[in-house]
């Protein structure tokens, strides 16, 4: 570690730092970011490209007192860096260590927790609405990307802010991108504006003129309806001044003194002040800035080449999602694709060019993007929506008042479901099964492997109704594929494998899990049935019930949580078919919100692993006097 970062003992010091010396840790939080990311994984370029600018913001503003709040949150590397968490660095996103996005807990500096984007602006205004009731005149400062800013949240907060007239900065990193490049007007608008070459003078020149013209009433009006349609012809930023917002910039988003400036600028104005700074996404590394996209979010890698260090030839379950649903798409020209955003994320990049006219990015808009689906549908079409479980959250109410009111045939490609790692409690999917299921037609499934997967997704192509399709993150298991896609039933289990001691019933990626449970259960003299769900609803009732009963104990698990999930539908129907009277257990997730660590540590802490079920079944089986050969394994 350099001499600038090692030496800088708190956040204060920022402030007494010449420009000189900031450029100079600039480069050397750099290197650091490079160093612990290439290790840990991360948010790469994001965090590379506001080195310079959060440095100024911490020049200006006096972090803890003035609030300092990051949109998303996948930026804020930097900032934690310099606020006290400089040493704890190296345990980015492990296990234990510290978060990688915004968090409260962690530190009085991070004065609003993220994960989710397009939030920053309403959180900082309600932050200034809470300083102004009890009367104290600290700065409340909102930092968000131009990609969150495609979100309708972004413009509702803006439409109030605006309104309040609270004293507030926001201030919109420009860089051209969120994690694929950005689409839309509001894209464009900002394009406009960076090129504009009038940005520094047009409003300043156009108030001096108006100062000179006679104070008569006439000639007054005159002056203001002058202004008001010259404003628009030389004066950028002109949305926002419509919004309310004093608008500032373009400036240089790596020039600390030039930025500097401008937030002094901003913190001594009354009411909201936006402040366009231009940036550069991976910064300062050659890798990131020729490829962005590529290293928004990363695994381990070499520093040297940029190279990923583990590369599985086993293909992910994203990629197999996408490879199947072009040949889908070959065959039906109604199948059309949404994206919010990730394209290449959720594995649509090569839809996206093989189909362009059926392919829609609606940027960090979920939403929008299912209501979008709806009027897709109900206009004759299967729109396949490809959403991160964490991600389709935010559209709750449009899957269930848009979609599934009107019963339209809506896919829902859930992408990362389960345990996700080191992204943490704002990024886990363990949620999507229990906010579907209580919701009138639809259909949930998930496979127990990436062959299952492109036969559900035919099955949900043709499926004429809301489905849901639940898949995890990262390789598959590598099992044979077959080379055509067939139509499973709906509501159909699948036995795979035949027992009288005990059930073991498994849904998606638990399914590989209670298969190799049983092997090991057999080999201590335990005969355990395996039954894949295939379906959380609608359940196989009839397949269900007589495995149940002629085991007497039954063993559900599932990668989601305990609550309304899976488990709690088997147990309803074990409830309302008069079965209460068997022995069952639950393996899930319990009521906690799951933080950041690598998925194998998880899953062994929440008693997820083939071990741990073969435990807790042997235990649970030696309770009720099981009579068989059982051998518990020693302590």
């Amino acid at each position: 570690m350099s001499s600038f970062l090692k030496q800088l003992n708190s956040v204060r010091d920022i402030r007494t730092m010449t420009y000189s010396q900031l450029q100079e840790l600039a480069g050397e939080i750099r290197r650091e970011i490079i160093s612990v990311v290439s290790r840990n994984g991360g948010h790469l370029a994001p965090n590379l490209g506001v080195v310079e600018l959060t440095l100024a913001i911490h020049k200006v503003f006096n972090s803890p007192v003035d609030r300092i709040v990051w949109d998303v949150g996948h930026q804020s590397y930097v900032h934690k860096m310099i606020t006290g968490r400089r040493d704890d660095f190296r345990t980015l996103r492990q296990f234990g260590g510290i978060s990688g996005f915004p968090k409260p807990a962690e530190s009085a500096h991070d004065a609003f927790g993220a994960g989710h984007s397009s939030t920053s602006i309403s959180a900082a205004l309600g932050l200034a609405a809470a300083r102004d009731l009890k009367g104290e005149s600290n700065a409340v400062v909102a930092v968000i990307g131009d990609g969150a800013m495609t979100g309708g949240m972004a413009f509702e907060a803006l439409n109030h802010a605006g309104h309040l007239k609270k004293n507030m900065v926001v201030i919109l990193n420009d860089n051209e991108m969120s994690i694929d490049h950005n689409v839309g007007a509001m894209s464009g608008y900002l394009a406009r504006l960076r090129t504009d070459p009038m940005y520094t003078r047009g409003k300043e020149d156009l108030e001096q003129l108006l100062r000179k013209i006679p104070i008569g009433s006439a000639l007054l009006r005159l002056g203001e309806r002058l202004k008001d349609s010259l404003k628009y012809l030389v004066v950028p930023g002109m949305l926002f001044e419509e919004l309310g917002f004093i608008y500032l910039g373009p400036v240089d988003g790596h020039d600390i003194k030039a930025m500097t400036t401008i937030l002094q600028q901003a913190k001594s104005k009354k009411g909201p002040v936006l402040v366009h700074v231009l940036t550069k996404k991976g910064k300062g590394y050659r890798p990131a800035e020729k490829n962005p996209d590529k290293f928004h979010g990363v695994g381990a890698f070499y520093v040297a080449t940029g190279e990923v260090l583990e590369k599985s030839d086993t293909p992910t379950y994203t990629e197999i999602f996408g490879a199947t649903l072009m040949k889908l798409a070959h065959q039906d020209e109604k199948i059309l694709a949404i994206t919010a955003a990730m394209p290449s994320g959720t594995g649509l990049t090569k839809f996206s060019r093989a189909f362009p006219g059926r392919f829609f990015d609606v940027g960090i808009a979920e939403q929008h993007a299912v209501t979008l689906a709806a009027g897709l549908a109900a206009g004759g079409y299967h729109p396949v929506v490809a959403i991160y479980s964490t991600f389709l959250q935010r559209a709750y109410d449009q899957v269930l008042h848009d979609v599934c009111l009107q019963n339209l045939p809506v896919t829902f490609a859930i992408d990362r479901a389960g345990i996700v790692g080191n992204d943490g409690a704002s990024h886990q999917g363990i949620f999507d099964l229990s906010f579907l299921r209580p919701i009138p037609n639809m259909v949930i499934m998930a496979p127990k492997d990436e062959n299952e997967l492109q036969h559900m997704l035919a099955t949900a192509v043709y499926h004429q109704g809301p489905l849901a399709l639940r898949y995890p993150r990262g390789s598959g298991t590598g099992c044979l594929m077959d080379k055509e896609q067939k139509i499973l039933p709906i509501g159909k289990a699948e036995v795979i494998r035949e027992g009288t001691d005990a059930t073991l019933l498994a849904i998606g990626s638990m399914v590989h899990v209670a298969e190799e449970a049983a092997k090991i259960l057999a080999a201590r003299g335990v005969k355990a049935a395996v039954i894949n769900a295939r379906f959380v609803k609608p359940l196989d009732e009839k397949c269900i019930l007589y495995y149940a009963e002629m085991s007497g104990k039954l063993f559900t698990l599932e990668e989601n949580v305990l609550q309304g999930g899976f488990g709690s539908a088997v147990l309803e129907l074990l409830s309302a078919r008069g079965r209460g009277g068997l022995l069952t257990h639950q393996f899930g997730i319990p009521d906690t919100f799951v933080e950041h660590g690598s998925p194998e540590l998880l899953l062994a802490r929440y008693g997820l692993t083939v071990e741990q079920v073969v435990r807790v079944v042997g235990e649970k089986l030696a309770k009720k006097n099981y009579s068989g050969k059982l051998r518990l394994a020693p302590n």
